[in-house]
């Protein structure tokens, strides 16, 4: 078959398979003389030769019996091949079963179907996000064992198409042979048909001899070019199926290729981004509590400057001292000077008085102590006397 990129389709395959096994001229024109020749000896026949008359007839009975028993048995062991090719092959086969498998396993770790956000009592007694991750560490090992089951049955699908490429060079190698037998088959019921037609119109005709032709060699030939033609249908059917089965495992073995390559890498990345994004995530909450005290300390801190500058600015084009205060600080000092000048101007003519009355008695003193002073000198004057008189009686 030719290269192609289209999917399989059963007429396009079977259509080639036609060209590539239609008979090719330079065996067209062997038919041909082939056909001359052993018409020629049809109706050359003894018919009272048993023979003569026997070997032709086996000629005709044999003809192409080899290619039908060959054509028996190819399809008795594509029967065979038929059930182990649906065991493995099959949507319930082994491999369709073992990715149906990795498929749940793969679905079971989605990491959308954890909450990664969730903060709540729940979460905080039984992590999801542990569960998550023990959950993978079991089933990474599972995943395992299924990869290499897909690989065992990769293996048997691979080995399966050997075999059904051979089945199919086979098969279209028997399609030729057929082909050309049932090319020679129709090619000697034409000519032996124009041959009958005009041997019964001329006048050596013997109705045996036409009968011998028609019931022995052209009712047998035919009934064997229905068997050839049957049988390349079958044929041809056979090797559309088994084209369609081996490119169907192809694309089991790529799906295999792929859940290796693809579905089990993307698992693991999947599953390694979610870990990071947590992490992640656990750490810009941290920045943001952190963002949040930082605004939240500014904004005080602002505020403070904000309400201590305006009082400043109102206490510096404010007076330090109340207007109010220093008008009664003023009133409360002229009321008092005022006292004091009616205070003395009222104590003038009493403080005179008390002059006076403290120089009398001043003078009275100075009287007393006039007095006082003489008696003290007489009383010394005296006892000095009595200190010179006890001198002389001694």
């Amino acid at each position: 078959m030719g290269f192609s990129l289209d999917l399989p389709n059963e007429e396009a395959t079977k259509q080639e398979l036609v060209q590539e096994t239609a008979v090719k001229p330079e065996v067209m024109e062997q038919i041909d003389a082939n056909v001359k020749n052993n018409a020629d000896a049809i109706f050359a026949v003894n018919l009272d030769n048993f023979k003569d008359k026997k070997e032709i007839t086996n000629v005709i009975e044999n003809f192409g019996t080899d290619l039908i028993q060959k054509s028996t048995k190819s399809s008795a062991l594509m029967q065979t091949r038929a059930k182990d090719l649906s065991r493995v092959g099959g949507e319930s086969g082994q491999v369709a079963d073992t990715l149906e498998k990795l498929s749940i396993e793969v679905r079971g770790l989605d990491p959308a179907q954890v909450d990664f956000n969730n903060d709540g009592l729940l979460a905080k007694i039984a992590n999801p996000v542990k569960r998550y991750f023990a959950k993978y560490k079991t089933a990474d090992a599972q995943i395992a064992d299924i990869i290499d089951e897909l690989k065992k049955g990769e293996k048997i699908l691979k080995n399966d198409n050997v075999t059904l490429e051979m089945e199919q060079q086979n098969a279209k190698e028997l399609v030729a042979q057929l082909t050309e037998k049932a090319k020679l088959g129709e090619q000697l019921d034409q000519y032996l048909t124009g041959q009958l037609e005009t041997y019964k119109a001329g006048s050596d005709y013997n109705e045996d001899k036409a009968r011998f032709v028609e019931e022995e060699i052209l009712f047998p030939l035919r009934q064997r070019c229905l068997d050839f033609q049957q049988i390349i249908a079958v044929e041809q059917q056979s090797y559309v199926a088994m084209e369609i089965i081996r490119k169907n495992n192809l694309e089991l073995v790529r799906s295999v290729d792929r859940a290796e390559s693809v579905t089990v890498t993307a698992l693991r990345t999947a599953v390694m981004v979610a870990s990071a994004l947590y992490h992640q995530k656990i750490v810009l909450d941290k920045v943001n509590a952190i963002n949040n005290a930082t605004n939240s300390l500014i904004a005080s801190t602002s505020k403070m400057l904000n309400t201590q500058g305006v009082e400043i600015q109102q206490q510096a084009v404010s007076a330090s001292i109340n207007i109010d205060t220093m008008k009664q600080a003023f009133t409360d000092t002229f009321e008092a000077l005022d006292a004091i000048n009616t205070y003395k101007q009222e104590a003038l003519p009493q403080m005179k008085q008390t002059i006076d009355a403290f120089s009398e008695l001043a003078a009275e003193g100075e009287k007393k102590m006039a007095q006082i002073e003489k008696g003290n000198a007489q009383a010394a004057e005296f006892q000095k006397e009595l200190k010179a008189g006890s001198q002389q009686t001694k």
